[in-house]
């Protein structure tokens, strides 16, 4: 990517905060609340603390690189740097690349199934994705628009969707009283560990400021501020929300309703007019959070295809790399948008995103930790984690649809084994840094200098 392709300091740090709260509660508060409380049971607002704490160890790798490292290309720039240009760094960032594509159509689907409940239809209507398909391509103009248009509309967005959905969080407990109705003996271990993983889906949006670093003013310093805010006003909202819908709703209606949780706890607690003001938002953050990731992602495969870790094909298009990316991201996410329900594209998006994570916090503790000054057991323990809940997640997804664990298996043996294939035929040739140079330099002067000194001694001893 040249620096004609993206727009430095042209992302402030309350925009890069607005972005990263944009695209987690665009899905993790909408999408996912009734399909962590199927897993969690009646523990569910609880699943959002711990998968906070986990992506808070997770997020200390990518504060400490983005620091060092600011970059427009972010999760690329970190696995190359872990691992050079190889089949794991280019895999594990398609990986990263898929899962934030996968989020889109988990968002697109969420606005067409909130739209459809504002006028009493069926939310499993073809509607839905033809709703879904409508907001990718709105996202795509207002991200073809340009990089402050983005930054800009994120702000707006996440202030009001913010604002509204704490208030709608705080109205609805003060509505029921504060008493928390999904109560139940049904709790299990392994389905709670298993829910984390869709908790740390509903909080991995902090990684798009992280691909978005070269951008943010400030980088150096504003990149982690904006992770570590944007985590910590979801923590917050996350809990109003779970327990304004515990305390509306019992846990059987939160799991039937699960794809429409916060509308149709609305109802009940706030009466008509909360219903659509609870839909309204849905609207508007599920809007912003697409706009957001799609910015994101295609920022992050431009990256990628300049590194020449992934294959580019122009298909006749004109414009910038960083245009045809932007292209290829909409179509990916409407084409998912349209063949996969909600809880499946959730499940495929958890496992491309743990089992890419964990691969960036091992490339960084064996290759780069005292490069950048991070603690190695913070490192251990982000894996450890990621690991248990993938191992939870997997086990409860075999038992209940061992479908998504075949197609999640196979898809990222494809990915891995497509960029093997086109490394192998596209060998990397980097370019030698100043240090890299000044060594050979020296190499080849010390060598010229002892090749003399021979042809001398030996003309000596002639």
């Amino acid at each position: 990517m040249t620096k004609s392709d993206y727009e430095k300091n042209s992302i402030t740090l309350p925009g890069a905060v607005a972005m990263g709260t944009g695209v987690m509660i665009g899905a993790g508060i909408f999408a996912l609340t009734g399909q962590i409380a199927e897993l969690a049971g009646p523990l569910f607002p609880l699943s959002f603390v711990v998968g906070a704490i986990v992506t808070a160890f997770s997020a200390y790798t990518y504060i400490k690189m983005s620091n060092a490292y600011p970059s427009a290309g972010g999760i690329g720039m970190i696995l190359k740097k872990a691992y050079g240009p190889t089949t794991v760094a280019a895999g594990a960032a398609l990986l990263m690349a898929l899962s934030m594509v996968i989020n889109e159509s988990l968002v697109a689907r969420t606005f067409g199934t909130y739209t459809l409940r504002a006028f009493g239809g069926d939310p499993d209507s073809i509607l839905v994705p033809i709703l879904g398909v409508g907001l990718i391509v709105f996202a795509y103009l207002v991200n073809a628009s340009g990089t402050r248009s983005v930054g800009l509309f994120s702000i707006i967005m996440a202030v009001l969707k913010v604002g509204g959905i704490a208030l709608f969080g705080a109205a609805g407990l003060w509505a029921s009283g504060i008493s928390f109705e999904a109560t139940g003996d049904d709790f299990a271990a392994t389905g709670f560990v298993a829910s984390v993983a869709l908790s740390i889906l509903a909080f991995k949006g902090f990684t798009t400021i992280t691909n978005s670093g070269a951008e943010v003013t400030d980088p150096h310093r504003n990149v982690g501020r904006a992770i570590i805010w944007s985590i910590a006003i979801c923590v917050v909202v996350y809990l109003l929300v779970a327990f304004a819908v515990g305390s509306s709703l019992p846990l059987d209606r939160i799991v039937a309703a699960k794809d429409y949780a916060l509308a149709e706890a609305a109802e009940p607690a706030l009466g008509q007019t909360g219903f659509y003001l609870t839909v309204a938002l849905a609207l508007v953050a599920t809007a912003s959070g697409l706009i957001a990731s799609v910015f994101a992602v295609s920022r992050m495969l431009a990256i990628l295809t300049d590194m020449k870790m992934i294959p580019h094909s122009h298909f006749g298009m004109p414009g910038t790399i960083k245009e045809h990316t932007l292209v290829y991201t909409v179509v990916i996410a409407g084409f998912l948008t349209v063949f996969f329900d909600l809880s499946r594209i959730a499940s495929l998006g958890a496992f491309f995103y743990l089992v890419m994570d964990m691969i960036i916090h091992f490339g960084v503790f064996r290759h780069l930790r005292e490069e950048i000054g991070a603690r190695g057991g913070v490192l251990l323990t982000a894996i450890a984690l990621d690991a248990v809940v993938l191992a939870a997640f997997a086990a409860m997804k075999w038992q209940s649809d061992p479908l998504i664990v075949v197609v999640g298996i196979i898809g990222m043996a494809l990915v891995f084994l497509f960029v093997r294939v086109f490394l192998a035929r596209n060998p990397v040739r980097e370019a030698l840094t100043t240090s890299t140079k000044k060594e050979l330099e020296l190499q080849v002067s010390g060598r010229c200098k002892l090749k003399q000194d021979i042809e001398r001694l030996a003309d000596h001893g002639a």
